[in-house]
Formats: structure tokens, C-alpha cells, sequence
């Protein structure tokens, strides 16, 4: 059971604060209500491109990692579709630099051309490193744009192109940060080795002089569901073929989430879940091959992902999934397999509890969820799923009107080369 106590500061921003005394080290996590969902379809990547700026230099911090490694500790920050969040990890002795740090990024970020330009750069050249020019790179490119035709889960977190980011003018950066880099939008969690009572004191020192933005209102287009199968066939110098079924899922907070996340691991979680076992060792049709879902807040996908074995064509591939599938949704899994994976989801939990920073993550990103309670009670919700719940969403989901597939061929090798 994780202790912490709630706040909330005029200004608007939450907090919540986890006494851990096991570790001689504090976490200070600022999860901010901003992904790539939130970007215009014709400016998109302005999320990770915020990632990048905010270590670029503020009023009185012209260089972010100086500080932390000063006071030794380390830095860090991710962007998905929802949320874009940046921690910091010092010695209990030094919490107060990660404090001045955090609050001063987001008083006042310095918005120079010199930073932007180089953080563009950075951003832009990640995005040919990894989807340009890296093998199947822009394999989310495709998935996304086929499974999405209204959410703006219709592009990945990195942008639909690099010129989006490229051509961004300190006018379109300056609105995105002041529309969503703020203390009413974003959720303050500290974790660690100090008393509740000193935590909020200097969280109130650092952070409640901050404004208060506008208040978001949010208008997200919902996905329709989706009545007829998505296909494309996408060539590219690859090593071998692969192969990509992604089925739409319910949402973060729906109740078939937990039993979602479980059919993913029945269909392929280690070397005896049903589509390892089956088609890659006994039959030998696929080199590598697994599942897994997006987790997103707002409705996301399973995947399935192989790469067919030397001489099996994407075709035969694709057929032996189906027949996997088509049997899991008519007939009850064993009661012993179901708990087996149920088992390793709440080794997993408890093994992510003895992290100060997983733990300040989590209770940020349930607390964005509307309750930070949540971080309790997962294992009990993945306990609660039956056998009839795994066939009842695998009849649901794994449907072909419900799939978008992608075939990605590697281009044949010229031999008059």
C-alpha cells in the first residue's frame, strides 16, 4: 500500500507528496496535461519539441543539466500521446535545486531563437534518425494512420513530418507553451526520503508565486468505431517482412482495460503464451512475434507484430494468427493460464513500488486519471478478470472489422547491382 498526501495551491497545481525513508534520494516528478493529441493537424511534434526546449535554458537557469549534476542527480523526460513529463532525482540534502529548477522552467522558460533553433534541429534530426532512416522507422506513421480518421492519435508523438517542427516560429511555440505549460495544467508529485510537512513547504516556497493559465477546453474529436477492415502493403528497404494487426481497445479508465491488458499477455507474454508457443516454436512461422497495447488514455490499440520466418509468405502469416485468434475466442482459456498471467502483472507492480521514481510517476499519472487511489488497487482489478472476460473482449476486439493490418515488404534485392 503506497501512503501519500494530497494538495492542491491556489494557483491550481496539484501535489502529492510519498514519504519513502528506504531511500536516501527524493524524486520530483511534473507531469504536465499536454501530448501529441493536444497539437493542430498541421503543427504537429510541438509536444516533443517542448521536451527538448525545456532543458534548454530558463530566466535563471541558463543550463538545466549543469545544476542537477551539481547537486547530484540526474534528469530526465518522456512525451507520448497524453502527457509530457520531466523528473528529476537528487540526494534529499539537494531537493531544493530540482524544486528551483522545475518551478523556474515553468515561470519563465527562455524563449531565445538560439535555443529554439538548436532544439529544432535535435528534434528534427531524431526524427530521420528513427523514422527516416532506421528500418521500419515509420511503421506508427502507417498503424496510426490507418487505425485513426478523426482522433489526433492519427499521428505518432514525433510529428506527421519534419518540416511541422522545422518551420515552427517563436509566435507558434510561445502560444503552445503558454497555453499548456502551467500550474493549473499540470500535477507536482514528491517521492522519497522527506517528511510530508517540509515537501509542501517548499513546494509552496517554489511554486505558488507561479500564475495561473486559461483554462483548458479541451475539444477532442472521438474515434468512430470502425466498421470494415484497414489494409495497406508498404515496401521499403528492410531486412525481412513484417507483419502489424492493430485492433481498437477501450480507454484508460474504462473497466475492461485491466482484462484487455491481460489478453495481450494470454496472446503472447513469454515463450508459453499462445502465439510464441504455437506459431513461432512448434510451427516455425515466425522468427519473432508479439502483442501488446497502447495503454492511452483515450481509446488505443493491441497489437499484434511478427516478422514470418525465411520462405513463409505474409499471407500463410497473417492466416496462422487468425486461427490463433478464432480460437481464443471461442473457447474458455484455462483457469491456471489466466493466473499465471495475472500473477506476473502483480509481480510487476510490486516489483515498480521499490522505485521512488516509478512511484512518482504513477501517482501523477493516476492522479491525472481523476484518482491517484488507482495505484492501489490495480492488482485487485486484474485479480477481479475471469476466463469468460478474456473470451467475451476477445470476441469484442479481435475482430476483422475492428483491424487495421500492414503489410511492410522488403524491397527485392536488385541482383544487377
Amino acid at each position: 500500500m503506497i501512503q501519500y498526501s494530497r494538495f492542491e495551491l491556489q494557483n491550481g497545481l496539484r501535489v502529492l507528496i510519498h514519504e519513502d525513508v528506504s531511500s536516501p534520494m527524493v524524486a520530483v516528478n511534473v507531469l504536465y496535461n499536454v501530448g501529441a493529441r493536444d497539437e493542430s493537424p498541421e503543427k504537429t511534434g510541438f509536444a516533443h519539441l517542448f521536451e527538448h526546449l525545456m532543458f534548454g535554458g530558463s530566466k535563471n537557469v541558463p543550463d538545466f543539466d549543469e545544476h542537477i549534476q551539481l547537486a547530484g542527480g540526474d534528469s530526465n523526460a518522456f512525451t507520448n500521446n497524453d502527457v509530457t513529463n520531466f523528473y528529476d532525482i537528487v540526494p534529499k540534502e539537494n531537493i531544493e535545486t530540482a524544486m528551483w529548477l522545475e518551478s523556474d522552467r515553468m515561470k519563465s522558460l527562455d524563449f531565445s531563437e538560439k535555443s529554439l533553433e538548436v532544439q529544432r534541429k535535435v528534434v528534427v534530426e531524431e526524427f530521420k534518425e528513427t523514422c527516416l532512416n532506421q528500418p521500419y522507422g515509420d511503421v506508427w506513421h502507417h498503424i496510426a494512420d490507418m487505425a485513426y480518421e478523426v482522433h489526433p492519435y492519427r499521428w505518432p508523438t514525433i510529428g506527421k513530418i519534419p518540416e511541422h517542427v522545422e518551420d515552427a516560429t517563436m509566435e507558434d511555440v510561445k502560444d503552445f507553451f503558454h497555453k499548456y505549460y502551467h500550474p493549473n495544467n499540470a500535477i507536482l508529485v514528491v517521492s522519497g526520503n522527506i517528511e510530508t510537512a517540509e515537501a509542501f513547504k517548499l513546494v509552496k516556497k517554489w511554486f505558488a508565486d507561479i500564475p495561473s493559465g486559461e483554462r483548458l477546453k479541451r475539444t477532442i474529436p472521438q474515434e468512430p468505431p470502425q466498421k470494415e477492415i484497414h489494409f495497406r502493403n508498404q515496401q521499403a528497404k528492410v531486412p525481412v517482412d513484417a507483419l502489424y494487426l492493430a485492433f481498437h481497445t477501450p480507454d484508460r479508465i474504462d473497466k475492461d482495460y485491466y482484462a484487455t491488458d491481460l489478453l495481450s499477455d494470454v496472446l503472447c507474454n513469454g515463450k508459453s503464451s499462445r502465439l510464441y508457443r504455437k506459431l513461432m516454436k512448434e510451427l516455425k512461422l515466425f522468427t519473432s512475434i508479439d502483442a501488446y497495447i497502447t495503454g492511452n488514455i483515450d481509446p488505443g490499440l493491441l497489437i499484434i507484430e511478427g516478422k514470418p520466418a525465411e520462405g513463409i509468405k505474409l499471407e500463410d502469416a497473417e492466416a496462422a494468427i487468425w486461427k490463433e485468434l478464432e480460437l481464443l475466442k471461442s473457447e474458455l482459456i484455462p483457469e491456471v493460464e489466466l493466473q499465471k498471467y495475472k500473477n506476473k502483472v502483480e509481480s510487476a507492480l510490486v516489483f515498480a513500488e521499490a522505485s521512488i521514481l516509478n512511484k512518482a510517476i504513477n501517482l501523477a499519472f493516476f492522479e491525472l486519471l481523476g484518482d491517484a487511489e488507482l495505484i492501489n488497487e490495480e492488482a485487485k482489478f486484474y485479480q477481479a478478470i475471469n476466463t469468460k472476460d478474456i473470451k467475451r473482449l476477445a470476441n469484442k476486439i479481435l475482430t476483422r472489422e475492428n483491424c487495421s493490418e500492414l503489410y511492410y515488404r522488403a524491397e527485392p534485392i536488385d541482383e544487377t547491382d
